[in-house]
This record gives C-alpha cells, sequence and structure tokens, in this order.
C-alpha cells in the first residue's frame, strides 16, 4: 500500500535499516518534481509493475511496497509516511489506470488499498 505507493512510494524508495524503520536515506526526494513530469513518473511505477527497468532506489521500493502497505507503512519515518500519502493520492486521484494495475498486483483482494482509497480519493462534485 506504501509505495504503491510509490511508489508510494517513490516517497519510499526505502532500503532496509534495522527491522524498525526503512532507511532514510531518500527522506529528501523531491516527490513533486517527479510526480508532475510524467516522464520521471513511470519508470517507476513500471518498475514496480516489472514492466521495465528499475533504478537501485526503484529496486528497494518494490521490495518493500507489499509490506508498506499491508502496514500502513508502520516501518515508515515520518517523511515517508507523508511521501506516501500523496503519492498514493497523486495516483488514485491523477493516475487511476496505473493505480489499478498496482493494487490489483500487490493487493488482489483490495483488502489494504481500499482504507487509502477511502482516506485518500477526493470526490468530484458537479
Amino acid at each position: 500500500m506504501k509505495t504503491f505507493i510509490i511508489l508510494c512510494t517513490l516517497a519510499v524508495v526505502v532500503f532496509g535499516r534495522p527491522e524498525d524503520h526503512y532507511t532514510d536515506k531518500y527522506d529528501t526526494i523531491n516527490l513533486d518534481e517527479i510526480l508532475d513530469n510524467r516522464r520521471l513518473l513511470e519508470p517507476y511505477i513500471k518498475c514496480g509493475l516489472e514492466l521495465g527497468k528499475c533504478s537501485p532506489e526503484g529496486k528497494e521500493l518494490k521490495s518493500h511496497i507489499k509490506e508498506a502497505l499491508e502496514t500502513y507503512c508502520e516501518k515508515c519515518t515520518k517523511a515517508q509516511q507523508s511521501g506516501t500519502r500523496r503519492v498514493i493520492a497523486h495516483l488514485i486521484n491523477k493516475e487511476p489506470q496505473y493505480w489499478k494495475q498496482l493494487t490489483a498486483k500487490y493487493d488482489k483482494d483490495n483488502k489494504y488499498t481500499a482504507k487509502y482509497e477511502a482516506e485518500l480519493k477526493i470526490i468530484k462534485v458537479m
């Protein structure tokens, strides 16, 4: 759920620190730059979907997506938790096709991602 977060990821390109938290090595990554530029965003998404090459940070992110989603980013630093929510909100609201693909891969039963959707989906009023 997290990094699907990319992507939650993106926000949380997490390595493994001691078991209580992921590394904070990428906590200063400029998520706005990535989220605002499809050319930068798509490689991370494709990495997570195993449809493209992964950068070293993309590989680390991908290795923690499932656990982070399932634990609601329990091992994330505060910056990673905030970044993950921004990334997930972006995917839900602006990249729904990728969000659907990522949830199908990492949460087939929609057990974990539903709470993100309920919390982060922007309701459009007509």
